[in-house]
């Protein structure tokens, strides 16, 4: 498979913006679509503050994005515009959740790990078929937050945005 990650990731950089710290978000602090646990955990500094991450770079942005995201999701071993269904949600919900929710929709062991199972039945999948099971299962887990009342809009329109963009990686392939 071909390297998709610097498209996907431009897509997803367009979406997460700069600092963001709103009361309802579980997440916390945020910038650039890093929180700071994960901001802190990559710098292995557990007292890093939240005016550091706002300082975070692009650059630095996109190498936690590789290591934390795309390749613990074997985005590479994924079919062309699944990857980036699955890193932006990813990116949005944990990897962890991400991979749960493709693995729902493909039938196989559901443990939020892809591993060769996942990577088999997604490689034997209609992957126009594919990306769009995933936007209806990731909308139907976004419904099903607490907090949709209060990002639900956001979320969907992201979804929507994610979809399209997966089917354009499919077409461009």
């Amino acid at each position: 498979m071909a390297d998709n990650f610097p498209r996907a990731v431009d897509h997803t950089l367009r979406h997460e913006g700069g600092y963001v710290d709103h009361p309802a978000d579980p997440g916390g602090a945020t910038n650039r679509g890093i929180t700071l646990a994960t901001y802190r955990a990559w710098t292995k500094r557990p007292n890093a503050t939240k005016e550091e991450l706002r300082g975070i770079s692009e650059q630095t942005a996109r190498e936690i994005y590789r290591e934390n995201y795309w390749h613990p999701i074997s985005a590479d071993k994924l079919p062309h515009g699944v990857d980036h269904m699955v890193f932006d949600m990813g990116v949005n919900a944990g990897t962890f959740r991400s991979a749960q929710l493709l693995q729902e929709v493909l039938g196989v062991l559901v443990d939020g790990r892809i591993g060769p199972q996942t990577l088999a039945a997604a490689a034997q999948a209609d992957p126009r078929q594919l990306i769009d099971d995933l936007r209806a299962r990731h909308e139907r887990y976004y419904r099903g937050l607490a907090t949709f009342a209060t990002f639900g809009r956001g979320w969907l329109a992201r979804l929507d945005s994610r979809h399209k963009e997966a089917l354009a990686i499919l077409l461009d392939a």
